[in-house]
Formats: C-alpha cells, structure tokens, sequence
C-alpha cells in the first residue's frame, strides 16, 4: 500500500484552557486525555485522509443510557455509510500520556469494536499506538496486533491484505528470521559468522531508529521498506540512514564514527525484505533477548564462549531479589543482558504504576472541588506536565533517567 497525501486541516485550535473538537464542533477542557484525542484526530485526518464527516467521537457503543462505554472515535468507510447505519470500520481508544495502557485497556477496545461491528481498533497516547484485528468469529480477548490500520481511500483488497500482516515478533518467528538474514550475508558476501552477525545488528539498529522517528514525529511512512529504498538515488540508500542512526546513538558510543553498513544493496534490500513487516520497537524485550541469545547458539554454538542463563531462572532470581526503584544492580557477565532488562522492566512497571496513582488521587481531589472547567483543566494540565518530566527518559535526573543510569554503569 503505497503512501498518499491528504489535504491538511488546521493546526489543533486551542483557547485559553479550551480545544476545539472539530468533529462535535464545540470548545472542551483542555485536559490531558482530550489534549491527546485531538491530536489523534489530525492524525487520522492527515496521515489517513479520513473527513470529519465519516468520523464520530464519544459515541455511546452500548446503547441509551451506557454513559460509560463510550468510544473516543469511530470511523466509517464513508460519509454515506455512517448516515446509513452501517458498521464502522475503526475504533480508536485513546489514553492520557501519564496513563500506561494495560492489556484490559486492549479488551475495553475490542469490546467496543466487536459491539459495532468494526474491523479495526486502535489504542494510542503518544508514548504507544498499537492497531488491531478484530475477529467477530472467535471469543473476545482473542486479540491480534497488526501493524497498521487502512487509509481511507483503502480498496477492500488492501484491506484484506492489512488484515492479515501480523506485527510483532513471535519468540521463534525472531530467532528464524535472524538466522535467515545471518544465512544471506554468509552466502552472498562471504563473510565470517561474527562479521556478518556485526551486519545483521546494523541494520536491526537502523530499524529501530526508523521505527523511534516514526513514533516521535507520528509519521506513517515507514522508512524501512523495500520500496522506499527503491525510490532513492545513491549506490546504496541504506547509508544515509544509518549515518542518521550512528547520530541518534552517538552518546552511548555503539558504533564508530567512520563505521559504515559493508553489504550490497542487493544484500541490504533482501535483509530488509525479510524484516521489513515486523515491528522490532514494539516486540517485547525478554522476546528479542531470548531470540538473541538462540540465535547465538545455533549460529556459534558456544565458539564466542557465551552459554544464557534459561529466562525462568532469570525470572525467579529476579523476583527473589525483589527490584525497588534506586537498587543498584551489577552483572558483571551480562551477556544479552537478561538479568538487567528483566531488573529494569519490573522497576518501571513500579514507577509508571506510581505515577498513574499520583495523577488519579489529583484528579480526585481536583474534580471535588467548586472549581470553574478552566481551572479544572488547568490544575490537571500542570500536573500531567509535571509527572511527564519524571518518567521521560532522556531527561536526567527523572526517576527513568536514573534507574536507566544504574543499569549502564554496573552492568
């Protein structure tokens, strides 16, 4: 599916503590939850070409009265379709910044899309936007993530074909197609198993930053294709984005200034083929980690004298150390760094929960108080900002920077 573009709207309207819902045309509070809905709408409107008039926004899904089940947007094929009563296409949950999205939050969506009829559903704040299939013949909490949703002038038989693109990793699907790649550069490069593993994680590397500007920039081009390195001019596309990459990774020193990607782009474009469908951002750490260290394993099959400890044992010692925010901890045999991941994931599992907590318990004192909607807004919007900079990881000082800086230096 070939990217388009669409007319632009304005940019987001916002008046004092207000913002203007361009589909319910009407001001609202200026809250973090509303900040990040409509947001999504130019989004949806400029990246996917959808018309303000196939699109509702908190619609009631359950019928009259269910002031609680209420969709943040639906979407339909067209205009004339939502006149007509038709089913939706799209459902989209959206969550504030300072909210981590739970996999009940995947449910609520999936509710929502299977009591319309929709397709598709999204869940997105702008820390994550994951797009899902939905599949009416199957029990609900049968979830499936695929990597994008259609834009609007999407032909059925692009839709069927979006339909079945699954996004992320699956722990064995990872382990093969890293072997399949390390199997192209062997064999068409003649490379020694290390040099060619040194390949394989530039270009993982590359993939990665694409993915990280996609998200921070909410782009929907995907950089990383086949097709785009068609597009450019050059013996080799793929070396201008990974001097980009070495620029994004410069302070944490991973490659070499003058360091290049030493394939041929026949090499590079099969290795991107391969990869190119799959979302790496968003497959799970202990997935990637376990996948690394099979990969590994069949590729030297102990010749680097690295042996992984299993991921339960990890687990259990882990656990049995019991992780609190500001431990230190030092594996001074890291390997693929399964003791440290797993430390850092469960910690930040316990900071973000905190900071969900704080900015509830404000939300509830605020919302008891006689206070005008500007004000109201204004007090959460302080608040949002300020959790924001404690659980920004590029911010140092911030309860991530820190715990991220422990991992670094004892690891």
């Amino acid at each position: 599916m070939s990217e388009k573009s669409y007319p632009k709207v304005d940019a987001m309207r916002i008046r004092g503590n207000e913002v203007l819902s361009l589909i319910r045309r009407k001001w609202l509070q200026l809250t973090p939850e509303e900040k990040v809905r409509q947001e999504y709408l130019r989004v949806l409107t400029n990246e996917y070409g959808y018309e303000l008039d196939q699109m509702d926004e908190e619609l009631e899904v359950t019928g009259r009265g269910s002031g609680h089940a209420r969709a943040d947007f639906v979407i339909w094929r067209s205009a004339q379709d939502k006149l007509d009563g038709k089913n939706p296409l799209i459902v989209v949950e959206c969550k504030a910044d300072n909210v981590t999205i739970k996999p009940s939050d995947y449910g609520q969506g999936d509710n929502y899309a299977r009591l319309t009829g929709a397709r598709f559903f999204v869940t997105h704040n702008s820390k994550e936007t994951k797009y899902w299939r939905v599949v009416h013949d199957r029990m609900p909490k049968a979830l499936e993530e695929i990597e994008n949703i259609p834009p609007a002038d999407a032909s059925d038989r692009e839709i069927e074909e979006l339909l079945k693109r699954l996004k992320v990793f699956k722990e064995d699907e990872f382990a093969d197609l890293l072997h399949q790649c390390h199997n192209v550069i062997r064999n068409r490069e003649k490379k020694d198993p290390a040099a060619a593993f040194d390949e394989i994680a530039k270009i993982l590397f590359v993939k990665v930053w694409v993915e990280r500007r996609m998200r921070e920039k909410r782009q929907r081009q995907n950089l990383f294709t086949v097709e785009f390195l068609d597009s450019q001019l050059g013996e080799n596309p793929i070396d201008t984005l990974f001097i980009e990459t070495k620029n994004f990774y410069r302070v944490d020193q991973i490659f070499e200034p003058d360091e290049k990607v030493n394939l041929k782009l026949a090499t590079v474009r099969e290795i991107v083929r391969l990869l190119e469908r799959y979302n790496l951002s968003d497959t799970s750490e202990d997935i990637k980690g376990i996948a690394f260290e099979r990969f590994l394993g069949r590729t030297f099959r102990g010749e680097i004298g690295q042996f992984f400890t299993p991921r339960s044992i990890v687990e259990f010692m882990v656990q049995m150390v019991d992780p609190r925010e500001d431990d230190i901890i030092c594996d001074p045999a890291s390997g693929s760094g399964g003791f440290l991941i797993r430390f850092f994931e469960i910690v930040r599992e316990q900071v973000m929960a905190d900071v969900d907590r704080q900015y509830r318990e404000f939300k509830q004192e605020v919302e008891k108080k006689r206070l005008s909607n500007g004000k109201r807004a204004q007090l959460l919007s302080e608040k949002y900002e300020e959790l924001q900079k404690t659980i920004n990881l590029h911010r140092k000082g911030s309860r991530l920077w820190n715990q991220w800086c422990y991992l670094r230096i004892t690891g």
